[in-house]
């Protein structure tokens, strides 16, 4: 599955959908596809969700591959993944716009 976010404030966003669930989740919501966010309910599913991706990074960095290790098979981390949503998120705050999301095709069809 494929997530897509929109507001009128920003570009949309379209991720993997376990990745946007998850991050979903750590912003307090369901995680259910579709729904969306009121513009009074943003700024404290960023604040949730900033702090939820400081206290897996510090984790993470626990985990930070040796210089032996295969750099190729590092997996991509939820802050980088998270980074386009936080900057949908902020521009909604900026404009009091409501922010949706909705299931959809890959570019491939699938």
């Amino acid at each position: 599955m494929i997530v897509t976010f929109r507001t009128k404030a920003h570009a949309n966003i379209t991720m993997f959908g376990d990745t946007a669930v998850r991050l979903l989740r750590l912003m307090g919501h369901s995680g259910t596809v579709p729904s969306a966010i009121l513009p009074e309910d943003i700024p404290a599913a960023l604040e949730r969700l900033r702090t939820a991706i400081a206290a897996q990074d510090a984790t993470a960095s626990d985990e930070t591959p040796s210089d032996d290790e295969n750099l190729d098979e590092v997996p991509v981390s939820l802050k980088n993944r998270a980074f386009p949503l936080i900057e949908l998120l902020e521009a909604a705050i900026r404009e009091k716009a409501p922010v949706r999301w909705e299931a959809g095709l890959s570019a491939l069809g699938s």
